[in-house]
């Protein structure tokens, strides 16, 4: 079997942890790339098998932007950096995937200069689709283009053309002999030309059979793009958005229905799509969540259901992060990995645990999957003959499943057996248990610490925290706004869970400037 088939994945978005500048002057390199080995040796401790690294190819800004495909970001380093980091994680057992921006350039792009600079007498004027020297556009060019999603700062590649084509061959040509890498995840995927994506994948094939391709696909039948001839896999942006929702819902129905219906898609039995539970592009999944326990389950749910599960970097310590007022920057923060392991984490001692599960429990890469029993609040199906179960509400719930044999729980250690051909049991609410039959089970250790008593900084369980102190508040960001309205609550009287999350969900700052001038 393929190694993408078994993987656990850990995806970093380079930029943003290592602190880099937002824009890039293009001056000497900074070698931040090598702070990422440290980071591979916690993938390594924790059970991750691969790593997709988010754009680090030099460009303007965020990495989506592309100046040049073949020299590394000077923000990140050297080619030579992004080799040995490629090669420290392959020692480490950790396959390698980069983001292939082929969908569109930056302005800054050779091609798109050129075209700027020459206009009607450009060689790379088809390079661009839809280039029109009639019209113009906000930077003056005195020419329009088509572009991804409304950004003219993201000129859109003619990729029906076979200049254009066989350039973006032959880089990640480049990428596999010089760097070594394992895959690419196509950003914009489900935008780009297919017959592309095809030459792609038999493009790649020629030069490593076990290439990786897997695309961002936010919508539709994924069986357009996950094929024999086509990808591999796509972002499986249904199940995140089931696995948030059913939980802050309270409805299980919407996570088995995802998974009947990509079922009914008809996409093979070996196809595994890219679960997450978040990623640069969406909100963390300790915010998203209006209860804290609800990381357990879902995170048992995103290691036990159909697919490879992929974990975004510091998501694994209960990491926060929103969007505001359209940016993504607090979802691309700066983390110290030396600090985030000084504390105790009940997210981190979960995660850990799942991915020897997951390494040990082949059941979880290759079984057959099968409902069990399902409720709005209660969940239970078979990988092969590992047993998953999991509660969303504050009550106890009972499962009263048709099964038989014994059972021991990976988790927390507690055995189970049928009566009658039947296994009846009761699971503490807001929880989730992966049930290995006791003939077949390796020694886990079982789970120490709860969710619910990690104290996070927002405020959400314990003490809230206070803006720093000599700050005004028209100074304060909308965080620190956000932390002085939980504090001067709390001082009122008991936060609530409501209180809490009507702030969390407040992410405009001046209804948050007069709510803290309210308490005055």
């Amino acid at each position: 079997m393929a190694w993408y088939e078994e993987a656990v994945f850990y995806h970093i978005y380079p930029l943003g942890l290592t602190g880099a500048p937002e824009y890039n002057d293009y001056s000497q390199p900074v070698h931040r790339l090598r702070e990422l080995k440290a980071w591979a040796d916690h993938m390594s401790d924790c059970g991750f098998t691969a790593l997709y690294l988010g754009p680090c190819f030099s460009s303007g800004s965020h990495g989506y932007d592309t100046t040049d495909y073949r020299r590394v970001d000077e923000r990140l380093g050297t080619n030579e950096d992004l080799k040995e980091l490629v090669s420290y994680c392959h020692v480490k057992g950790i396959h390698v995937i980069l983001d292939g921006v082929f969908n569109h350039t930056g302005r800054d792009f050779f091609a798109f200069g050129d075209l700027r600079y020459n206009r009607e007498n450009s060689s790379y004027r088809d390079w661009y689709c839809n280039v029109d020297f009639g019209g113009n556009n906000e930077y003056g060019d005195g020419f329009s283009y088509e572009n991804w999603g409304g950004h003219n700062m993201l000129p859109k590649l003619n990729l029906y053309n076979s200049e254009v084509r066989h350039y973006l061959l032959e880089t990640i040509g480049f990428w596999i002999g010089e760097f070594g890498i394992d895959g690419l995840r196509l950003d914009a995927a489900d935008v780009m030309d297919l017959g592309f994506l095809q030459e792609m994948r038999s493009y790649t094939r020629g030069l490593k059979d076990d290439f990786w391709l897997m695309g961002e696909v936010i919508h539709g039948d994924y069986s357009r793009w996950v094929n024999e001839k086509t990808l591999h896999s796509v972002t499986n942006y249904a199940l995140h958005k089931a696995l948030y929702s059913a939980h802050n819902d309270h409805n299980y129905f919407e996570i088995a229905h995802t998974i009947r219906r990509q079922t009914q898609m008809g996409l093979g039995g070996n196809v595994r799509l890219y679960n997450f539970a978040d990623n640069h592009d969406v909100e963390r999944i300790m915010t998203r969540l209006r209860t804290r326990e609800h990381f357990l389950p879902l995170h048992v749910l995103l290691y036990t259901l159909p697919g490879i599960p992929s974990v975004y970097y510091g998501s694994e310590f209960g990491t926060e992060g929103r969007k505001e007022r359209g940016s993504d920057a607090s979802l691309r923060p700066k983390l110290s990995l030396e600090e985030l392991r000084a504390c105790e984490s009940a997210p981190l001692e979960l995660i850990k645990a799942l991915g020897s599960i997951h390494r040990e429990e082949s059941a979880l890469w290759y079984g057959d999957y099968r409902e069990m029993a399902l409720t709005t609040t209660k969940f239970a199906f078979m990988r092969g003959d590992v047993l998953v179960t999991v509660t969303n509400s504050n009550e106890e719930e009972t499962f009263d499943l048709e099964l038989q044999g014994t059972y021991t729980g990976a988790l927390h250690g507690r055995e189970i057996s049928s009566d009658e051909g039947r296994l009846r049991f009761v699971q503490s609410g807001n929880s989730g248990e992966i049930w290995i039959p006791a003939a077949d089970r390796k020694h886990y250790e079982p789970l120490k610490r709860k969710i619910e008593e990690v104290k996070q900084e927002s405020g959400e369980a314990g003490e809230p925290m206070r803006a720093p102190a000599g700050k005004s508040i028209e100074e304060m960001t909308v965080e620190e706004l956000q932390a002085e309205v939980l504090a001067r609550l709390a001082a009122n009287g008991p936060l609530t869970d409501r209180m809490k999350r009507e702030v969390q969900e407040n992410t405009y700052r001046d209804s948050l400037l007069n709510w803290v001038r309210s308490f005055r």
